[in-house]
């Protein structure tokens, strides 16, 4: 006798309902959190028979092609941070900017910060605000935006020692992961949201911030959320400084 799928496929539903970009994968890791036993195969039938199937177009990439800057390898919390401006308006038309900032290891978004014109002191005054939490980085990534080579963040980067890597001309690939981060926020959340006022488009994105941060989970770091994979670099940090502290006791002794 088959098993009854009713409330599995309702949970499924559910879940795709309100994350409609969600594809089988990480719906079988959201249902894993949640209890359900069943295998990602059965999930997956589950869930074409249900008509939820993702058609994502991808672009065509050129066999030739090759990367002329080599990617910067990223080991720890805090080496590099990403940071890019998206754009996008509230619903009378009027512009709305958007001031992303995210660290390249554990796939965090440290902050979007919202308004209708954001400068160079605007962006101090946000990586002021995560530092003040954080710890500061070792280098920031960004475009040549005018904003990021401003003689306000030239100065900011120099008095605390802050590398400012800035990615060549029409190559966005140079940022990938601040861009990728953008898309999410432009395809989950701006594309789904009508901001009816600054205030309501601030209240919007950081709880959808939050929700990519604590509830998300990314393929990229064994489907992890980007703060369970923090908590496990902090972890990491921590007990590498106490058998570091044991081995100069013992050598002490």
């Amino acid at each position: 006798m088959a098993r009854d799928s009713s409330a599995l496929t309702m949970r499924i539903r559910e879940i795709t309902a309100t994350r409609i970009h969600y594809g089988y994968r990480r719906v079988h890791v959201m249902l894993k959190r949640e209890g359900w036993q069943d295998n990602v195969k059965r999930v997956y039938r589950l869930y074409r028979e249900q008509g939820l199937s993702l058609r994502l177009k991808r672009p065509r990439r050129n066999r030739t092609a090759r990367l002329r800057q080599p990617k910067s390898l990223v080991t720890a919390m805090n080496q590099i941070w990403s940071m890019d401006f998206v754009a996008d308006a509230l619903f009378d038309g009027r512009r709305l900017r958007m001031l992303t900032v995210v660290d390249n290891h554990t796939r965090e978004c440290l902050a979007i910060e919202v308004g209708q014109s954001l400068k160079g002191e605007n962006v101090a005054m946000t990586l002021n605000q995560i530092a003040a939490t954080r710890g500061l980085p070792e280098t920031i990534k960004s475009d040549n935006g005018s904003e990021f080579i401003s003689k306000v963040m030239d100065r900011w980067a120099y008095e605390r020692g802050v590398e400012l890597d800035f990615s060549r001309p029409g190559r966005p690939t140079d940022n990938a992961k601040c861009e990728s981060f953008n898309g999410r926020l432009r395809q989950e959340c701006l594309n789904e949201h009508w901001f009816m006022s600054l205030d309501d488009a601030k209240q919007k994105i950081e709880a959808w911030r939050k929700e990519y941060n604590e509830s998300r989970p990314h393929s990229a770091l064994q489907w992890a959320t980007p703060a369970e994979y923090a908590q496990m670099a902090r972890d990491s940090v921590i007990s590498g400084q106490t058998k570091t502290s044991e081995i100069s006791t013992s050598d002490r002794d």
